[in-house]
């Protein structure tokens, strides 16, 4: 539900100054860490970690917790970071912006701001911690387009570029991605957040939702929605990670792919091989066909509704038949055609339309109705569309600009004071 924030490592990058348990007469519970000589408080971190494990769905166990605490103590010294940033630039955020992003967050999460209140109050969470991020988040977003957004250029030839490879590989698979993008700033921070990393992939696996997790943790320009990239050929992801995913299963997270930026957690919700278009989206009218059998029907009868039923088949070649044809049978019926995109279908349904001609009829489904089956009205497949040229502009400028940020970020990182307690 909120939106992401960063995931570092558990140390410091070189040039940052680390003073662990400098002056034992503070009390460590109230001082969790000061950044720039701000402090962040041991409320804050409790609060944010809670906002967490609610958010991405994580479960709210004491082992869960021990093991986040850490990484979100670390993306609250980056968010911390960006927030002095955003004052040194006098960046600020006002109460408009704040009310529209929270109603963009309640309109995604299909609540309102006074559900997701309460959500947080049962997670004990404030309404204030998720304000704060949110606020952290649009400054930093404002920061990152102010400083490098004139820097970015897209050129023609690279536009070019990616629209002859995707013509180049239009019968080539194609996946449907999400992505969740850790990065690192050098091997040795590589090694010490990628326990870290492989712990989200185990979380995941064990039930908390994907782009819950991507929009808590991922660093890519694609965490607001959800780590979702589309479809993209294997060629298209970065180096290393586009072998990983050609070897995946629809439904698979992989575990954490390194590459020279960070570590990639790559999610595979589909994939097809093709022209472009996602069968998913075809769009049928589907009328429904009926010959009533009891669930406990004696072998006669279910041999002699097998038999109406394939006569049936052989006969029947549009809807506007099919219900004439469906009656002459005891008791049969059929039901007004109604429109359906492909991926509204359970699979089975879906596996037993494939092949069958318009005005046809599927296979038999043997349900506790009785004998079932779908005369295919009309079907339109999803028609492939190649990105305009303006949407792959778009596109590359994001991602230029992410990288901007994310290295500034960085710069950030190493010429801060930190004191964790």
């Amino acid at each position: 539900m909120a939106l992401a924030c960063f995931f570092v490592s558990a140390s410091l990058p070189a040039g940052a100054v680390i003073a662990q348990n400098a002056d034992q007469t503070t009390d460590s519970q109230a001082i969790a860490a000061i950044v720039n000589d701000q402090i962040i408080s041991s409320y804050d971190l409790e609060q944010r970690v809670r906002l967490v494990m609610v958010s991405s769905g994580i479960p709210n166990t004491p082992d869960n917790v021990a093991r986040i605490r850490g990484q979100v103590l670390r993306a609250l010294v980056d968010e911390y970071l960006q927030r002095q940033e955003a004052r040194r630039l006098n960046i600020s955020v006002t109460q408009e912006e704040m009310d529209a992003a929270l109603e963009r967050i309640a309109q995604r999460s299909n609540m309102t701001i006074e559900q997701i209140e309460k959500f947080l109050e049962e997670g004990g969470v404030s309404r204030s911690a998720l304000e704060a991020q949110i606020r952290a988040d649009i400054a930093w977003n404002r920061v990152v387009q102010q400083q490098f957004g004139g820097l970015v250029t897209v050129g023609q030839n690279e536009i070019d570029e990616v629209l002859r490879r995707m013509e180049e590989e239009a019968d080539q698979p194609r996946y449907l991605v999400s992505e969740i993008l850790i990065s690192f700033d050098g091997p040795a921070h590589a090694e010490e957040i990628a326990a870290g990393t492989q712990r989200l992939v185990e979380q995941m696996r064990e039930g908390a939702p994907f782009e819950a997790v991507a929009r808590q943790f991922s660093q890519s320009a694609s965490a607001a929605n959800g780590g979702d990239i589309g479809w993209v050929h294997a060629s298209q992801l970065p180096e290393g990670v586009g072998a990983v995913v050609a070897n995946m299963q629809t439904g698979m997270i992989s575990d954490p792919i390194r590459t020279m930026n960070g570590f990639y957690i790559i999610q595979v919700r589909s994939m097809q091989t093709g022209t472009g278009a996602d069968p998913m989206r075809d769009q049928y009218s589907l009328m429904q066909v009926l010959l009533p059998l009891t669930p406990d029907a004696d072998p006669a009868a279910v041999s002699r509704r097998a038999r109406e039923a394939q006569e049936f088949r052989s006969q029947v070649t549009s809807c506007e038949a099919a219900p004439g044809l469906i009656r002459k049978y005891l008791s049969g019926a059929s039901s007004p055609a109604q429109q359906v995109i492909a991926g509204q279908l359970e699979p089975r349904v879906r596996q037993a339309l494939a092949g069958v001609r318009v005005g046809g009829a599927t296979d038999p489904i043997r349900s506790e109705r009785g004998v079932e089956m779908l005369v295919i009205c009309a079907h339109k497949p999803a028609q492939g569309e190649m990105p305009t040229r303006e949407q792959i502009d778009n596109s590359l400028f994001e991602q230029q600009l992410s990288m901007m940020g994310r290295r500034h970020l960085r710069d950030l990182r190493r010429d801060a004071v930190v004191v964790y307690r």
